[in-house]
């Protein structure tokens, strides 16, 4: 089998490594983010109307384009689309890193870009980080790939036109979540470090340099521009795109944080687990030899990785996906890493052990998850939702209170208040006024469903909320002892009746 096959057969493997997502419901963010679309009503101080998310519009733009033309589910067809991709923009990334550090050998760049290609589908593939859900990591990191591709294409052919494009893709990458920057920051520093390098004349430097500013200005732009057709103010996009996070931190660092101390060392173990940190201390203890061979992309994916293992770092929150974005920098380091030992003619044994690792490490993950869902899986939030649309009169609404969209999505119900996720709610509405007003006014929901408790976040003006309930709801149960489900006080008897041992099977007629 020649190599160029087996880079076309990790590409077809990572597309159909992501199954798990057909036999799945939707999770919180993805739940979330389609509430939004679907509802998507721009103001002048709201980018998106009655719900609040902190993200740019071009992933929810994607989201309704998908929900449109296919259905709910229609983005995880996307996101394995562009698994594939990732896997062919890495192993083209590979071939302009080879041909960098003088690999002239045809069987040996083939070689190369076909390990790299089966390291990279391992590791998007493995099922300990999220074989499901579908959300702007994973439909980012295909764009920083090919940006990463393209901007050493650019200083190779000294091209304006591959710069251009290096940016416009590696921006829209951000517009489909805030952290990932890494193909911004690869690029940026292959640039200066080629000129401080002498590698590239100033005049084309320059060329190439603002091309890549204009292509990043494009996505930019396109979102301003809208802003403005749509009345939107261009602080009411500012904060929702940039400023919040910074007020979000600030509540992170101050409010309870046991949920997110226990993530970071799951976190710490998928790391681990997956082979990432293993593909890190190779590519550190190789560091010295790839500097002298070719010091300008080592230093590129050097910060590039430290960017991104910051953002992880420094996130506050410690999802699973956040590791994805560490995908495109490690396929970079292990491409130069493979370079290096071919140019040398060294037979590093380390490298093919790490690789090794990480697929083994993936085949396992992804058996393991197969395994559990064989055996039966019950998604509890699904079920909740299901049975509270069962019994539901027209005009019923729901209140999901503590962020778990994928609840509020299953009821086929409204949600008066405006905050979908925890973190909005407890930046935005730190007192809880908004949702006492809410709870207390006119027109209250019919239902109330705690998927946090209500003092899950102490600092928070819990008292007056937990005091409207007492007084305005009944309990009614608490669905597979997790979530408790309150409704309006009425004379007749309320009854709620949760599925709670029915597996989960496909998403087919959902």
């Amino acid at each position: 089998m020649g190599m160029s096959r087996v880079v076309w057969l990790s590409a077809v493997v990572a597309f159909v490594a992501r199954f798990p997502s057909l036999l799945w419901p939707l999770r919180p963010d993805e739940a979330g983010f389609l509430l939004v679309a679907r509802a998507w009503r721009p103001e002048a101080d709201s980018v998106y109307g009655h719900y609040f998310v902190d993200r740019p519009p071009p992933i929810i733009w994607l989201m309704q384009a998908t929900d449109a033309v296919g259905g709910a589910y229609t983005h995880r067809l996307v996101g394995a689309v562009g698994c594939a991709l990732l896997v062919l923009a890495a192993a083209a990334a590979t071939r302009e890193i080879a041909r960098r550090a003088g690999l002239v050998d045809p069987a040996a760049v083939r070689r190369t870009t076909a390990w790299v290609a089966v390291a990279t589908a391992g590791l998007v593939s493995n099922a300990q980080i999220d074989p499901v859900a579908v959300k702007g990591e994973l439909l980012g990191i295909p764009l920083v790939m090919a940006s990463c591709w393209l901007s050493l294409r650019a200083v190779r052919r000294m091209s304006p036109a591959d710069a251009f494009w290096a940016g416009f893709l590696a921006m829209l990458a951000v517009g489909l979540k805030q952290s990932i920057v890494g193909g911004l920051v690869f690029g940026g520093v292959l640039l200066v470090g080629s000129v401080l390098a002498r590698q590239l004349p100033w005049r084309a430097t320059s060329r190439c340099a603002l091309a890549a500013i204009a292509g990043a200005a494009v996505p930019v732009a396109a979102v301003v521009v809208w802003a403005l057709v749509a009345g939107v103010r261009l602080e009411a996009l500012w904060y929702v795109s940039v400023s919040f996070r910074s007020d979000a931190s600030r509540i992170i660092a101050t409010q309870n944080a046991e949920g997110a101390t226990g993530r970071i060392w799951v976190l710490l173990l998928v790391f681990i687990g997956v082979g990432m940190l293993l593909l890190v201390v190779c590519f550190l203890a190789q560091l010295p030899g790839m500097l002298r061979l070719d010091a300008v992309p080592v230093v590129a994916v050097v910060v590039m990785l430290g960017v991104d293992l910051v953002g992880v770092a420094v996130s506050g929150s410690y999802w699973m996906p956040y590791l994805f974005v560490l995908v495109p920098p490690l396929a970079l380091a292990l491409a130069l890493l493979l370079s290096n030992d071919r140019v040398r003619g060294t037979r590093d044994r380390v490298n093919p052990a790490a690789i090794a690792f990480v697929v083994a490490s993936s085949v396992v993950a992804l058996v393991g998850w197969t395994g559990a869902w064989v055996g039966g899986r019950v998604p509890v939030e699904v079920r909740t939702g299901e049975a509270l649309d069962a019994i539901a009169q027209p005009g019923d609404r729901v209140l999901v209170y503590g962020g778990r969209a994928d609840i509020q999505w299953s009821t086929h119900a409204a949600s008066p208040y405006p905050y979908l996720w925890s973190l909005p709610m407890r930046t935005l509405d730190p007192g809880l006024d908004d949702l006492r007003s809410v709870l207390t006014g006119n027109n209250p929901p019919t239902w109330f469903v705690e998927a946090s408790y209500i003092n899950t976040w102490s600092e928070l003006g819990t008292r007056p909320i937990e005091s409207s309930l007492i007084r305005k709801y009944e309990f009614v149960v608490t669905a597979c002892d997790r979530y408790r489900i309150y409704h309006l006080n009425s004379v007749d008897p309320v009854k709620v009746d949760v599925d709670c041992t029915t597996p989960y099977r496909t998403i087919w007629g959902r």
